[in-house]
């Protein structure tokens, strides 16, 4: 394991280290990849962007080939905030800082898209972002995926938000449960705590995934036992990136207000302690977890590592049975609003 201290960044930025685990020479193909542990430059999303990119920019200079960003990294994780919500009564302060908040998101597609692809078609990389997103006025914890040529792949929407997150953020439908089959492995993503639905897992195996990234904001130890499991149970790699977050990494009071806790944090206080990792298909751990600070954590993933797991266990595979048990996915659109003059318009362009 190598620590490789980060030198592009200005100097009145906390230092990120690199750590980089090598993997041994193999016939089978090997990929370089590494989850970024930094976090947003919240309210900020150009500064955001810029960060992101130095952040890319130095993942790349390590000869990596896949860089997976953390949870809401562009937008921002609301991490401590209730947005003055109680059953029954929503603050105007509280609706002030949605409003904040939703403009702090992104449109898909958009500018900050067409930046992000850029991003990774100049530094040759495919590209896993956690953002919000932002459709109308409703908003979605989103991955987008971009290739190394600088092209968006697409997007996947968290389909079921934890807790109060459901009061900030949309649900997503199964038409964005992408593995997309890439030169480098077949990849996909969850977040967070989706991450725990056992039928979401199954049908990502059924797609295919083998480089799985979990984008999250759940920075404790349970989370590695999840992550191992899903590495063992889906014979795939599990890419998990968190943030790094201080409380001086959030605006001060009393423009934003970490409830219940404010009053016992200082700004230097740890808000997530990360935990970013990488696993391989057989449960051992590559690189991570890091609770140290920001950092870049990679590691090569040797790709014959998943027909080795497989061998032992396919869980959608030769470890099915179908004829007991299977599943059903609703992978269209869910659309609350159908306009069937635009129905009438496409039929009759087909004839």
């Amino acid at each position: 394991m190598a620590l490789i201290p980060s030198s592009s960044l200005p100097l009145n930025e906390s230092p990120v280290v690199a750590e980089v685990n090598m993997g041994d020479d193999s016939a089978a193909p090997t990929v370089r990849a590494t989850v970024v542990q930094a976090s947003t430059i919240f309210y900020d999303t150009p500064a955001t962007l810029d960060k992101a990119e130095r952040l890319l920019a130095e993942a790349a200079g390590y000869g990596s080939q896949l860089v997976v960003f953390p949870e809401a990294f562009v937008g921002g994780y609301p991490r401590g905030s209730n947005f003055g919500v109680a059953i029954g009564n929503r603050t105007a302060k509280g609706k002030e800082e949605f409003r904040k908040y939703h403009a702090a998101a992104i449109d898909v597609p958009g500018p900050e898209v067409d930046r992000l692809a850029s991003m990774a078609g100049k530094y040759k990389v495919f590209l896993v972002m956690g953002v919000i997103e932002r459709d109308g006025y409703t908003l979605y914890c989103t991955v987008l995926f971009f290739d190394s040529q600088g092209c968006y792949l697409g997007k996947h929407r968290k389909i079921m938000p934890t807790a109060l997150e459901r009061i900030i953020w949309g649900f997503g439908d199964g038409s964005t449960i992408p593995v997309f089959d890439t030169p480098i492995g077949k990849i996909g993503a969850a977040i967070c705590w989706e991450n725990k639905m056992p039928l979401l897992r199954t049908a990502m195996y059924a797609k295919g995934i083998e480089i799985y990234c979990a984008p999250t904001a759940d920075s404790r130890d349970l989370w590695q036992a999840s992550m191992t499991h899903i590495a063992l149970e889906g014979g795939c790699f599990v890419l998990s990136a968190n943030q790094f977050c201080r409380r001086k990494d959030y605006p001060p009071p009393p423009e934003y207000i970490f409830s219940g806790t404010e009053e016992e944090l200082t700004p230097d206080s740890v808000v997530c302690a990360g935990g970013s990792v990488i696993i391989s298909p057989s449960g051992t751990i590559l690189a991570g977890p890091n609770y140290d600070g920001e950092a870049l954590i990679s590691a090569d993933l040797d790709l014959g590592d998943i027909a080795r797991a497989k061998f032992d266990f396919d869980v959608v595979g030769h470890y099915s049975r179908p004829e007991v048990l299977s599943l059903i996915v609703r992978d269209h659109p869910a659309n609350p609003v159908t306009f069937t003059s635009a129905s009438a318009k496409t039929d009759s362009q087909k004839s």
